[in-house]
């Protein structure tokens, strides 16, 4: 199971889905996060986000913000960080991974507004279903 995760509200839902069902299949799971080879800065606002630059940082955040969102115990959770386009990699991630399923949030009507849908690039390209959480 992967779940891509980049911090927003409807991300943490999908990582919380994630968990419960990778717990439920007895199956691992994948924290992907996908950063764009540029800086980040939050939608809404234009600011900058201070993510951390370091993959042992990003590791690190990725694994508190799964404990905050779900209980990790007795799941083989694990962890990746690119960069580039988010679409992309998460179906480059869930290829290589031969992932049962993808599970992603679905984006605000603004962000998908500016630089269109990735759940709906993924569901066209991705060679696994496809899980949109609101």
């Amino acid at each position: 199971m992967i779940v891509g995760y980049d911090g927003s509200p409807s991300s943490r839902n999908a990582l919380a889905y994630a968990a419960g069902v990778a717990r439920r299949l007895g199956r691992s799971l994948l924290v992907v996060h996908v950063s764009p080879a540029g800086m980040y800065c939050e939608p809404l606002s234009g600011q900058v986000i201070g993510l951390p630059q370091r993959t042992s940082d990003l590791e690190k955040w990725l694994r508190a913000e799964l404990n905050q969102a779900a209980d990790p115990a007795g799941l083989d959770v694990h962890v990746l960080t690119r960069r580039g386009s988010p679409a992309r990699e998460l179906a480059a991630a869930a290829a290589e991974q031969d992932a049962d399923a993808l599970v992603i949030g679905a984006p605000s009507r603004a962000w998908r507004h500016l630089v269109g849908s990735v759940p709906g690039w993924l569901t066209r390209h991705a060679r696994c279903p496809v899980i949109v959480v609101p």
